[in-house]
C-alpha cells in the first residue's frame, strides 16, 4: 500500500486475500439492477481486446478489528464491490477461471441476515438449480438474488461459448482494478460524509467537449457570434428533460421554431440559425459576449425563473443522459460513416477528437454538429417518448408542446399527443409510443440504444413525420432487430441494420422455421428481451378491445425470464424434462421481485397469484391456459412461434 492509503487490487486479489468487507447498517442495500450490471459487464468486454488494465473506480474504506480478525468496513463503492463478488461467486460455480483461493464470500452485511445468507447460498452454489438450499422465500434477499441471476444471463448473451467465458474470466480476475481507498484511523466518519456529499465535482466529460468544440470555434477563426450560437445550443439541449423551445426566449423561438405553433424547425444551417439567436423584436437583441462570459454567466432570462408558463422540468424524463445522446448525434449526423462511432459515452472524447476536433476543417464540422445537436433534440422531444409525471402517476408518453397564443405573457404551453388520434381508427400515437416503450425497457442502460439510433437516423431524415411512415419504419426496425438479430443464426450488426439495410428485415418467412429459431428462444439461449417484449406488442396490437387485460396493458422494466412450470417445484409435483422445461412455451417475462416470490411455486399456486396482476401479456395467456402440462406448454410454444413468424409477412415486398 503507498503512503497515501492507496492499493491497486485486480479482482482476483479483492476476492482471494483473507479480507472481509463489511456493509455498514449506515449504508443503503444492494440495489444494482439489469442497467448498472449490464453496463459493468459490456465495460469489461469492450476492454479485453485492448489487452490492458481496466480500472473500475474506487473502494473507500475503513479498517478495523473484530475479535482479532481484520474487517474493512465499506465507506463507498459498495454497490459495485458486491457486483464484484457475485461475478466471482459465478465463475466459481461454473468452474471458471483461476479462483481457487475464493473460500469464502468475503463480503458481509451488518445486521442484515437475509443478505448474509443469500450471499452464502450464492457461494455455496445453491441457487444453480432455482433452489436456495434450506432459506424459505422470506429468508432471501430478492435484490442480491435478482443480481446473480442477471449476471448468469447477461454473461450467456454476450459470451457465446466456453471459450469467450474463460477468456472474461482471465481478464476480470488479472486486468481489472479497483483502488482500494482507506480512510485514516481516527477519521470521523460522519464529518467524512458531509465532505463526501458537499464536495466540487470534477468536470464531466460533455463539458470537457464543450470546452474543446468552443476552442475549435475560436481556432479556426469564427466570429465571437458563432461562439456564442454554440454555447446557447449546447446548453439548450443539455437539458434534457425540458422540451428544446423553453431554452430560448420567446423572439426566438418564434424565429427558430416557426412564429405560430413552434412546431417546426425553421434554419437551414447553423449560419442561419446564428442569425435568429440575435433577432429583434423582444426588447432582448443579444450582442456577441467574450468566450469567458459565454461559460462564466448563463444568459438571464434563458432558462431558471423566464419560462413563460411552463411546466416544472420534473415533469418529463428523457430515456437518454445528455452525454450518450451527443454520440447518438454524431452518428445520425455521419450518416453512412460507421468508422469510429460507438454509442458508448467511455469513448466520448476519443471519438469527438477523431470524427470533428482533428478534421482539417474543424470549425465547419463543429458549426454542423451544433446544428444536427439542436434539430436531434427537437426530434427527440417531440417524436421519442418520455416518462411523464403528473400528480401522484407516472407513465410513458409521447407528447409535443403546443403554443396557440400570439405571444401574452398570460398563455401557456401546453402538451398533447403528438399524432392525434382521428375519429373511430386505432389510436396511431399509442401504438407508437406502445412499441418505442417496449423498445426501451429492452435496453434500459443509457449505452448502445441502437433502437434509437435507427429512429433517430430515420427522423432526421424525414422532411415531414407522418405517424403511419413513422410506425410502419419503427415496426420495420422492430422485426430486423428480431430476425436478423436476435433469432439469427449470425447475427446481422446493429450498424448494418439502421444504415445499409435502412431498417427493412433482411429475413424472409420463408427462412425460417419454428425449429431453426427454437434453440436462440430457449431460456440458455435468448440473447435479447425484446423478443419477449417485441411479442408482447403483437398480442397487444392484435388484441380484442373486450379484453381487459390486454387494453390496460403497459410496458414496465422486467428482467427476470421466469419458468412457469418451475425447474424445482415445490411440494411432490415431478420436474419436467429439460427440452419442456427450458422451451419458449414455458418462459415469460417478469419483474425480478415476483421472480423471487413465486420462482419455485407451482403453476397452479402461481396462477391464483397472478390472475390479478399479470405483467405480460404472454404471461396472460400460460395464466389462462387452465393446466400447464405437456400439452398445454407445446401449445402454448407453438401459438407463440407461429405470430412471430407471421409477423416477418408483414414486411415481405
Amino acid at each position: 500500500m503507498s503512503d497515501d492509503g492507496i492499493l491497486p487490487l485486480s479482482v482476483k486479489d479483492l476476492l482471494d486475500r483473507e479480507e472481509e468487507y463489511l456493509i455498514p447498517m449506515y449504508q443503503r442495500n444492494y440495489a444494482w439492477d439489469e442497467p448498472e450490471i449490464r453496463q459493468l459487464i459490456e465495460d469489461i468486454i469492450d476492454y479485453i481486446p485492448k489487452a490492458r488494465p481496466y480500472y473500475i473506480g474506487t473502494l473507500v474504506v475503513y479498517e478495523r478489528r473484530e475479535e482479532g480478525k481484520l474487517v474493512f468496513e465499506t465507506v463507498d463503492g459498495q454497490q459495485r464491490l458486491t457486483t464484484l463478488a457475485l461475478l466471482g461467486m459465478h465463475l466459481r460455480n461454473a468452474r471458471v477461471g483461476d479462483i481457487s483461493l475464493y473460500s469464502g464470500p468475503r463480503v458481509r452485511f451488518e445486521c442484515r441476515e437475509h443478505s448474509r445468507k443469500t450471499l452464502t447460498r450464492i457461494f455455496e452454489g445453491c441457487c444453480e438449480n432455482g433452489a436456495m438450499g434450506d432459506l424459505g422465500t422470506g429468508e432471501v434477499n430478492p435484490e442480491i438474488l435478482n443480481g446473480y441471476h442477471l449476471i448468469q444471463r447477461i454473461l450467456a448473451q454476450k459470451l457465446g461459448n466456453p471459450g469467450e467465458l474463460s477468456r472474461f474470466a482471465a481478464y476480470l480476475l488479472d486486468k481489472v482494478l479497483i483502488m482500494r481507498v482507506q480512510v485514516p484511523e481516527g477519521t470521523d466518519l460522519n464529518h467524512y460524509f458531509e465532505i463526501m456529499n458537499n464536495r466540487g465535482e470534477q468536470l464531466e466529460k460533455h463539458e470537457v467537449l464543450k470546452s474543446l468544440m468552443m476552442q475549435a470555434i475560436e481556432e479556426g477563426g469564427g466570429a465571437p457570434a458563432d461562439q456564442h450560437c454554440f454555447h446557447r445550443v449546447w446548453e439548450t439541449c443539455a437539458d434534457m428533460e425540458r422540451y428544446v423551445q423553453m431554452g430560448f426566449r420567446p423572439a426566438q423561438r418564434s424565429a427558430i421554431f416557426g412564429y405560430e405553433k413552434w412546431d417546426q424547425f425553421i434554419p437551414a444551417d447553423f449560419d442561419e440559425l446564428c442569425g435568429m439567436l440575435s433577432v429583434p423584436g423582444d426588447g432582448t437583441a443579444e450582442v456577441p459576449r467574450s468566450l469567458v462570459e459565454i461559460i462564466g454567466d448563463p444568459e438571464p432570462g434563458s432558462s431558471g425563473d423566464d419560462r413563460d408558463g411552463e411546466d416544472p422540468p420534473e415533469r418529463f424524463n428523457a430515456v437518454i443522459n445528455f452525454p450518450n445522446f451527443l454520440l447518438q448525434v454524431l452518428r445520425v449526423s455521419l450518416s453512412a460513416e460507421t468508422a469510429g462511432v460507438t454509442l458508448d459515452d467511455k469513448e466520448l472524447l476519443p471519438v469527438f477528437e477523431e470524427q470533428i476536433l482533428k478534421a482539417p476543417d474543424k470549425l465547419e464540422r463543429v458549426k454542423r454538429f451544433a446544428y444536427d445537436l439542436l434539430r436531434c433534440k427537437n426530434l427527440l422531444d417531440h417524436y421519442i417518448l418520455k416518462r411523464e409525471f403528473t400528480g401522484e402517476s407516472d407513465g410513458w408518453s409521447l407528447k409535443r408542446l403546443k403554443w396557440s397564443g400570439d405571444g401574452d405573457a398570460a398563455n401557456r404551453a401546453s402538451y398533447v399527443n403528438t399524432f392525434g388520434q382521428e375519429e373511430g381508427k386505432e389510436p396511431v400515437n399509442l401504438r407508437i409510443l406502445m412499441l418505442l416503450s417496449a423498445f426501451h425497457v429492452s435496453t434500459p442502460t443509457q449505452i448502445r440504444k441502437y433502437w434509437l439510433n435507427g429512429a433517430l437516423h430515420y427522423l432526421s431524415r424525414s422532411e415531414k413525420v407522418d405517424a403511419a411512415s413513422y410506425l410502419k419504419h419503427l415496426e420495420s426496425m422492430a422485426r430486423a432487430f428480431v430476425f436478423d438479430n436476435h433469432l439469427a443464426p449470425v447475427a446481422l450488426d446493429y450498424n448494418k441494420i439502421i444504415y445499409a439495410n435502412d431498417c427493412h428485415c433482411a429475413t424472409r418467412r420463408e427462412d425460417v422455421t419454428e425449429e431453426s429459431i427454437s434453440p436462440l428462444l430457449g431460456y440458455r439461449g435468448i440473447r435479447n428481451n425484446f423478443v419477449f417484449n417485441y411479442l408482447d406488442y403483437l398480442l397487444w396490437r392484435d388484441r380484442n378491445s373486450k379484453d381487459e387485460k390486454s387494453e390496460s396493458f403497459r410496458f414496465t422494466p422486467r428482467s427476470s425470464v421466469e419458468h412457469f412450470y418451475a425447474q424445482t417445484p415445490m411440494g411432490k409435483v415431478s420436474p419436467l424434462a429439460p427440452e419442456l422445461l427450458d422451451c419458449f412455451g414455458n418462459l415469460c417475462l417478469i419483474s425480478h421481485s415476483m421472480n423471487s416470490r413465486l420462482s419455485n411455486f407451482t403453476p397452479k399456486s402461481k396462477s391464483e397469484l397472478w390472475q390479478h396482476h399479470v405483467e405480460s401479456l404472454k404471461q396472460a395467456l400460460m395464466v389462462g391456459a387452465g393446466d400447464w402440462n405437456e400439452a398445454a406448454i407445446l401449445r402454448h410454444d407453438g401459438g407463440m412461434k407461429q405470430l412471430l413468424l407471421r409477423s416477418l409477412e408483414e414486411g415481405a415486398g
